[in-house]
């Protein structure tokens, strides 16, 4: 059975990259520029949730990762954030982020954490 990703990123190019990436790797993927698919992840049930800290909406990236990590029906699932930020690693481990990803992202190192992570 195919693990599942929900990718939410704040640029529809990165996404779409991202996206075609990790279906490549086997993934089903769920991607968007909303959090929208967080709202319904009882749903979803992800293997792990890729999100950017800089998402258009009321919360930041690293905001839904503390929530994720913080309900005990979710907190097991995997959650890397991604950024262009250079405190991307102070704010990953405040969130209680599983791993990052900065950005610019080295594919094979995408594909490395993602892989790790879920």
């Amino acid at each position: 059975m195919k693990k599942k990703a929900i990718l939410i990123q704040d640029n529809k190019v990165v996404m779409d990259i991202m996206d075609e990436i990790l279906e490549e790797e086997g993934f089903d993927v769920t991607s968007s520029l909303t959090t929208e698919p967080i709202e319904k992840i009882d749903e979803n049930e992800p293997d792990i949730v890729i999100i950017d800290d800089h998402i258009k909406g009321k919360k930041k990236g690293s905001e839904v990762i503390k929530e994720i990590k913080t309900n005990p029906k979710t907190e097991e699932i995997s959650s890397v954030l991604t950024s262009t930020s250079h405190d991307l690693p102070t704010t990953a481990k405040e969130c209680k982020a599983d791993d990052y990803i900065e950005k610019p992202f080295d594919i094979d190192h995408m594909i490395e954490v993602v892989k790790k992570n879920s």
